[in-house]
């Protein structure tokens, strides 16, 4: 009988220690939002096609789930997380007040970016450093893309995953039911109940 050794890929880590500054954790796991842009969180997902990596980095609202914004790129670096913060700028009024959730990933502990927030009126929370538990709404957010998109799929190279991750973020975001959002998609329900908030 032989035996093989198989290395397991390594996951994506964004935590090198302290390098800036970290924010408390003012959320607390209290994921429920009464309306739109009150609480956000952000994180940061590997994806590989055979030795080639793509990194997904969304802005999701505790509302309703939805993607408000989002950037993907080949290397997980600083420019990527503001490319996506400027994209939810657009979205967001200032002086909101709302929350924006995140682990102490290295580049949510950069003064460039908390400058930014605080300009913006947005308030920063951080998760406890290695607790997965304190970001389960960005968390099943990834686990649904990579069950219903990714695992089991085969893709050419990462441009065609790209082109597949950007479809399917679309379709969550306007097609994809939830029981918890009443049978509606995250832009249903948002669009739904707007007049009432």
């Amino acid at each position: 009988m032989q035996f093989f050794c198989v290395r397991r890929k390594s996951k994506y880590k964004s935590y090198r220690g302290v390098v800036g500054h970290t924010a408390p954790n003012i959320l607390n796991r209290n994921f429920q939002a009464e309306k739109p842009m009150q609480k956000l969180t952000t994180d940061v997902s590997e994806f590989a096609v055979g030795e080639e990596k793509v990194y997904l980095s969304p802005i999701l609202d505790m509302y309703n789930g939805e993607i408000i914004a989002y950037d993907i790129s080949r290397h997980p670096d600083f420019k990527q997380t503001m490319d996506m913060l400027d994209r939810a700028f657009e979205k967001i009024p200032d002086n909101s007040g709302a929350i924006l959730y995140s682990d102490q990933g290295w580049q949510y502990q950069m003064k460039h970016y908390q400058q930014r927030l605080q300009e913006k009126g947005i308030v920063q929370s951080m998760s406890r450093k290695g607790n997965c538990y304190d970001n389960a709404m960005m968390e099943n957010f990834f686990g649904l893309l990579k069950t219903e998109m990714f695992y089991g799929r085969k893709f050419r190279d990462a441009k065609h995953l790209i082109s597949e991750i950007k479809k399917y973020i679309d379709y969550y975001n306007n097609d994809r039911v939830k029981l918890r959002l009443k049978g509606m998609s995250p832009v249903q329900y948002r669009t739904h109940f707007a007049e009432a908030i």
